[in-house]
């Protein structure tokens, strides 16, 4: 998908991480210069990685995505909101959980070839909370390494940080699996509904199962 065709908000941060580069390297800031291209990578490396696969990304899965790189790694570190505002961390565990959850859940019935009836709705459900909280630990790991290797703070108060994450990220995986499991039994609720059906639907060959 070519620039002018993303969605406005990602055309948006873009130019700001942009923006950030090129006063970073004019000023000498080489921290400010590292996590701009670090999110900037990050918030691209979706639509590389699916175009690779030759899967459709909703629009809608796109525009999160690049939302909650830029909130947790820009927002989050140059601009201290994790300091500044308490509910940050909290807003984007939360929110990257539920939605690692539906991905989770995606992913199981790719397995299946979008067969709902291959496994028991719970035990689908199960899966996308383990693949959530998995997800989870993976970034606490990522924030440890971040720390070491750059002197950033991205743990904040250490274990203590780290534990509140997970307790989180464990509440937001269940919330979502919970999501996927209401969509498999036939109950469509909101937003997480509608980017389930949006991905399924714009990916039917990977799903040719699924009724």
């Amino acid at each position: 998908m070519k620039l002018r065709q993303q969605p406005t908000v990602v055309q948006v941060i873009w130019g700001v991480l942009a923006l950030a580069l090129i006063v970073a390297l004019a000023t000498a800031r080489w921290s400010l210069a590292f996590v701009s291209v670090a999110t900037l990578v990050l918030s691209l490396l979706p639509g590389i990685v699916v175009k690779r696969l030759d899967v459709r990304l909703p629009v809608s899965f796109l525009a999160l995505i690049t939302v909650f790189v830029f909130s947790t790694i820009f927002l989050g570190e140059v601009f201290d909101f994790y300091e500044r505002y308490w509910w940050w961390d909290v807003l984007l565990h939360g929110g990257s959980a539920v939605a690692f959850g539906l991905i989770g859940l995606l992913f199981v019935l790719f397995l299946f070839e979008g067969d709902r009836y291959a496994a028991p709705p719970w035990a689908l459900a199960m899966i996308a909370f383990t693949f959530a909280v998995s997800i989870g630990a993976v970034w606490e790991v990522f924030e440890f390494a971040m720390d070491q290797l750059f002197g950033l703070n991205m743990q904040k108060s250490g274990l203590t940080d780290t534990m509140w994450d997970l307790i989180v990220d464990m509440a937001g995986g269940l919330l979502g699996s919970v999501a996927g499991f209401l969509y498999l039994k036939g109950r469509e609720i909101g937003l997480s509904s509608r980017m389930l059906r949006e991905f399924i639907t714009g990916n039917r060959r990977f799903f040719r199962k699924f009724r």
